[in-house]
């Protein structure tokens, strides 16, 4: 091997055809690629944004993700008013200031910003969650970039398509929170990883390191992108290559200043605020490490509930491909599998120690993933093919036939293998992304649908009083309640009934009424603050009428042991109440999903119809309300 040629090229056929190596411009051979990638790649990149824009503006006007309301579109909205410091780090700022930056071109500057948000929020959260998209449309260029320079064209294909339907990026792209625009910077990090390992180039490891800087910024887990760096740079060092050493060194130092400089300059505070910056971090990592305290919350592990996301939030077919992907790019491409394999599951075995997983999680190696699913593709599909096509030669055999002629057959003989493979590779194409697109499009259909407590919403305001005091879980954010006027900030306005202070305990440890002394718990509480005793004071105090969704009491359902007052409670709602409304998201005859954190939130199973909970309104009949 000469000292030009790196021992970590590109073995991939599809990747090999048409480097200047082999071909030239003005062969068709060379050409014949690029006409098919890009068209390709456009559809690809169309479904994609498609999925992700479609039910863009689900719940509005009220934004009923609690970390969507609370932690990045109203903090960038701040930032007009209280200056850049976030003063919050338990998720990095940057996403927070793209969104503070992009805002003030669209809206005009601080005043625009500040008035629309007030006036019309929904306007703002739509731009916020537009931009989300857009960041996941800009990942599925960037998989294609990082595919075609490890696997080739059709791989960068592959595995863009299957990230464009998988459906968590498809879900969280509705959501205007870190996860999905995580993925823009994390994935340019991989293509400048690519090319370190294909070339080893200073401008691919300035490229690896901005893209991990911003990334981290975005999202601390996307550090999981330093693995496949550390995997290209050391191939690049043990490939034989002149000054080899030299050139490690000052990749390690290239990339390492890059990274910082980017997570700085995206996440300034970090070092000019560093002790709440600090404070911040090990609140967050605090936080993650802590046993799963969220009622109704699953206790089989993280492991295993990262594992079983896989198979949803990614498909079977591409989850057990890139298993498959895993074990035999060994035998491939050694220097490959040690880019792709480490990371995810040092990403898994790290995150499944965590005493918190949601599926929304397993964002940051979802790239990955995704590549190693199409490598196994490419593989299999040749397999495949000749395991046709001699099903078919043997088929013909027995049916026999007549003689084309030694011309016709010669050109079938040529045409045959081509055929085949495309075909098995369309085949396993669709085999592979038939899951998440049937999901991507069922969860758009949902979510451009009225969110059931939208829809509940409406039918108190016909049918309630204005000034009627009532009781309505933590199912909805506080303007959920309050009058809506043009022209005013419903954040500001009065509220339309008089509402019971769900999140002030006044029920004893024994499940008896406080005499005195409130005490305030948060949402994830609220299920312990529940007894049947609460239903004797709202009949006495004219609380004649309670909202109750199931997001809330199917915590409680999930967990019956741990909260048995609050069980109590709901089955003596039950009793005692009269069901006045009720509103199902699940469409007529199906099955009801059984609580979970992800899917009572996400709307993965097909039984969904539209967005939101089971809300159900009752009426109470004895005390006060008996009139």
């Amino acid at each position: 091997m000469s000292a030009t040629t790196p021992a970590t090229r590109c073995h991939w056929p599809a990747s090999s055809r048409s480097t200047p190596a082999a071909t030239t411009r003005s062969m068709p051979t060379a050409e014949a690629p690029r006409r098919w990638a890009w068209p390709l790649l456009g559809g690809v990149l169309a479904v994609g944004l498609l999925l992700r824009l479609w039910g863009i503006r689900q719940g509005l006007p009220y934004a009923y993700n609690a970390d969507e309301a609370d932690h990045f579109v109203p903090r960038a909205v701040d930032m007009f008013a209280h200056g850049l410091n976030p003063h919050y780090f338990a998720n990095p700022p940057a996403y927070t200031y793209l969104l503070h930056f992009l805002l003030s071109i669209a809206y005009g500057g601080k005043h625009g910003v500040l008035s629309t948000f007030a006036l019309h929020p929904a306007s703002v959260y739509t731009f916020a969650r537009a931009t989300a998209a857009a960041l996941g449309a800009l990942a599925l260029w960037l998989t294609y970039l990082a595919g075609a320079r490890l696997l080739g064209r059709a791989g960068g294909l592959l595995a863009a398509a299957i990230e464009a339907v998988a459906f968590l990026p498809v879900y969280y792209s509705h959501v205007a929170v870190n996860d999905v625009p995580t993925l823009a910077p994390l994935t340019l990090s991989l293509v400048g990883t690519a090319g370190v390992l294909r070339k080893g180039r200073t401008r691919d490891c300035l490229l690896a390191g901005a893209g991990l800087g911003v990334a981290c910024a975005s999202k601390y887990t996307a550090g999981i992108a330093l693995a496949p760096l550390i995997a290209a740079i050391a191939a690049r060092y043990l490939s034989g290559e002149v000054d080899a050493a030299r050139r490690a060194v000052r990749n390690i130092a290239v990339a390492a200043a890059a990274s910082l400089g980017a997570f700085v300059l995206a996440n300034p505070y970090s070092v000019l605020d560093y002790a709440s910056f600090h404070q911040g971090v090990i609140h967050q990592s605090t936080l993650s490490a802590e046993s799963q305290g969220k009622l109704g919350a699953p206790r089989h592990g993280g492991l295993a509930y990262y594992l079983w996301s896989l198979t949803w939030g990614l498909g079977w077919a591409p989850a057990l491909a890139a298993l498959a992907g895993a074990v035999t790019v060994w035998r491939r491409e050694p220097a490959l599998g040690w880019l792709l394999v480490p990371a995810p599951l040092l990403f898994l075995a790290f995150m499944g120690a965590q005493g918190r997983y949601f599926g929304r999680w397993l964002m940051p190696i979802m790239p990955i993933v995704c590549l190693l699913a199409a490598l196994f593709a490419l593989q299999a599909a040749p397999r495949v093919a000749r395991v046709v096509g001699l099903a078919r030669v043997w088929a013909g055999g027995l049916r026999g036939g007549g003689d084309p002629g030694e011309a016709g057959a010669a050109r079938e003989r040529r045409a045959r293998p081509r055929y085949a493979l495309a075909a098995a590779t369309a085949a396993l194409a669709a085999a592979l992304l038939a899951q998440g697109l049937i999901h991507g499009i069922h969860a758009g259909a949902v979510l451009s649908r009225a969110d059931t407590r939208n829809l509940t919403r409406a039918w108190l305001v016909a049918h309630v009083p204005a000034g009627t005091p009532i009781v309505a879980e933590p199912v909805s954010p506080d303007e959920w309640a309050r009058e809506t006027r043009p022209g005013t900030a419903t954040s500001g306005n009065p509220y339309r009934w008089r509402k019971y202070p769900s999140l002030e305990s006044r029920i004893t440890p024994t499940g008896a009424l406080r005499p005195y002394g409130l005490k305030l718990v948060t949402i994830e509480n609220y299920e312990r603050t529940l007894s049947p005793a609460l239903i004797d004071f709202y009949e006495r105090n004219g609380y004649c009428w309670v909202v109750s969704g199931s997001t809330q009491s199917g915590r409680a359902f999930a967990d019956p042991a741990a909260v048995p007052a609050a069980v109590a409670y709901y089955h003596a709602l039950a009793r005692r109440g009269e069901v006045a409304y009720r509103i199902s998201p699940f469409r007529r005859g199906a099955r009801p999903v059984a609580f979970g954190f992800d899917w009572s939130f996400n709307y993965y199973p097909l039984a969904y119809y539209r967005p939101g909970p089971v809300m159900t309104v009752y009426r109470l009949r004895a005390g006060r309300c008996g009139g």
